[in-house]
Parts: C-alpha cells; structure tokens; sequence
C-alpha cells in the first residue's frame, strides 16, 4: 500500500525559514521521480517542485527558484523541500506526489499535506 506521508509545516514569518518532508512507503521509492505540489485557499493545485528519481535533475516553479530546494534521500525513502526567504504568498497546504506506481494499471498517489503559514 503505497503512503506519503509530509510533516515538517507551521507558522513561520516572513523571510524564514521551512523544511518540509516526506516519508514514502509501499513502493520502490529510488525508481519514480517526486514532486512537492501546493494549494492556496480558493486556488487551484499548482506544481513547486520535481526531482528524478535519483536526484539527477529538479524543476521548480519560477515562483519559488532560487528559494527552495527540492531534495531526496534514497537511502531513507524521503524527499524534502527546503523553503527558504518565505513570502505570504507561500502559504498553503503543500501536498507529496508520485506519479504513475503500479503495473500494469499506473496511479498517482498524494500525501495528506501540510499546512504552511506565513505571517507575521
């Protein structure tokens, strides 16, 4: 049974910092690529963050490059997301994905989220 599980949100001010992580099970975790995706109160999902699933490359919105990094620990089935020089507009509940586990019926699975906070 595949899980996702994030942790790592809360109230944070302005200019500071987050680490979000995501402890993943049920499925050979070095062999799909991550995501971070995140919602805001009356938007619509939006994508953040991408990494392959050896860590060779990442994509990041433009509204978060150069302030967050995407990361992944193989060895413990984890992906991270370092948020740095937060913005208001960076609250939201931020969600796990993996895309396309399973044969041959292939599904995306999402974590339960976690809320992240800025305010001051």
């Amino acid at each position: 049974q595949v899980q996702l599980v994030e942790s790592g949100g809360g109230l944070v001010q302005p200019g500071g910092s987050l680490r979000l992580s995501c402890a993943a099970s049920g499925f050979t975790f070095s062999r799909y690529a991550m995501s971070w995706y995140r919602q805001a109160p009356g938007k619509e999902r939006e994508m953040v963050a991408r990494i392959g699933s050896q860590g060779g490359w990442t994509n990041y919105a433009d509204s978060v490059k150069g302030r967050f990094t995407i990361s992944r620990d193989n060895a413990k089935n984890t992906v991270y997301l370092q948020m740095n020089s937060l913005k208001p507009e960076d609250t939201a509940v931020y969600y796990c994905n993996v895309e396309g586990v399973g044969y041959p019926i292939r599904r995306d699975y999402w974590g339960q989220g976690t809320q992240v906070t800025v305010s001051s």
